[in-house]
């Protein structure tokens, strides 16, 4: 069919775009250019600013938006805005990445003047390396592709392309020279599921203090099954000893593996019935860590101590599966 011919026409000639593009990163200038703007973006004491007009402005506005997430503040500047009072948005100790195929867009002029009577550092990104843009440059990406997807060769589509991809190529690079960590890509994404992984800490969400399912060791078991039922986790009461420290759980598991055993098992105590040296998990760890901890004991509770007091032994809590998948954590 025409309409998928001329979809796979379209990816090959990007992909053709993108392996060309690999290929001269690899390659002086091109190799020297991005470790010379990655050292730039990177060193960067103020924001790096991003400019460019029509598509170029739509593909500047995402290389803006991915550095901004990836721990190099960043904003979008409109070139044609610029000029009527935005100039006053960058500063002497920021970056400026402007961005123009052709590389003679009027509307970046008053940009590149600014910057050049400043002497703002500029990272052009251009498919013309000989234009105005490229000469301004304090380094010069080259975007440029043999051919566009668009049969007339007028639409922007494999130059938008390539120059989406090296801008994800820059931040990337920028984010592992600066040391970013998966940690500091949550908090700048509170709200996703990363963010919620990476944020959320076993204290967060576990139950406490009266909804702490805890009994003695010899505790009747009357009192252990009231305590298993009447409180907030049901199923499940912690054991501690006479210094307060977790020594033992008893589970509905516990109770019926009991009945099989006990003549009377209304008579036993908490000792008699528990499941000794129970999992725990401290409340400082990462929710996503207790996770982990469940599906791999295949339990559903565990109780939560603090290791860094002065009674590590001492229950200060209790997580529940239904806790974590409530946070969203899966």
């Amino acid at each position: 069919m025409r309409e998928l011919e001329d979809a796979t026409r379209v990816l090959e000639i990007e992909a053709r775009a993108l392996d060309r593009m690999r290929e001269r990163l690899q390659n002086e200038p091109q190799s020297k250019a991005f470790i010379e703007a990655v050292n730039l973006v990177a060193a960067c004491k103020g924001k790096v600013i991003v400019a460019g007009m029509g598509k170029s402005g739509l593909i500047g506005r995402k290389i803006a938006a991915t550095l901004a997430s990836t721990g190099s503040p960043s904003f979008f500047l409109h070139p044609a805005e610029s000029s009527h009072g935005d100039l006053g948005m960058v500063a002497s100790d920021d970056v400026v990445i402007a961005i123009s195929y052709s590389g003679e867009v009027p509307e970046l002029e008053a940009l590149l003047r600014y910057v050049a009577r400043k002497n703002i550092a500029l990272i052009a990104v251009t498919g013309k390396v000989g234009s105005t843009l490229g000469k301004a440059g304090t380094v010069v990406l080259d975007v440029g592709v043999q051919e566009e997807a668009c049969p007339m060769g007028l639409a922007p589509t494999a130059s938008t392309t390539a120059t989406l991809a090296l801008g994800d190529a820059l931040a990337v690079a920028t984010l592992n020279r600066k040391g970013f960590k998966p940690e500091d890509f949550a908090e700048y994404h509170p709200g996703g599921s990363l963010g919620r992984r990476l944020l959320t800490r076993v204290g967060d969400v576990m139950h406490r203090g009266e909804a702490l399912p805890v009994v003695k060791l010899d505790t009747p078991m009357r009192e252990v099954l009231s305590a298993m039922t009447q409180k907030e986790v049901r199923g499940v009461a912690g054991v501690i000893d006479e210094n307060n420290l977790l020594v033992g759980i008893v589970t509905d598991g516990d109770l019926r593996r009991r009945l099989e055993k006990s003549l009377n098992p209304l008579e036993d105590k908490a000792r008699d019935l528990m499941s000794r040296a129970p999992k725990t998990v401290d409340v400082h760890e990462l929710a996503e860590r207790a996770l982990f901890m469940m599906e791999q004991f295949k339990i559903q509770t565990l109780f939560v101590v603090d290791r860094e007091s002065k009674e590590p032994g001492r229950p200060v809590g209790l997580l529940h599966l239904q806790d974590l998948l409530q946070a969203k954590l899966r």
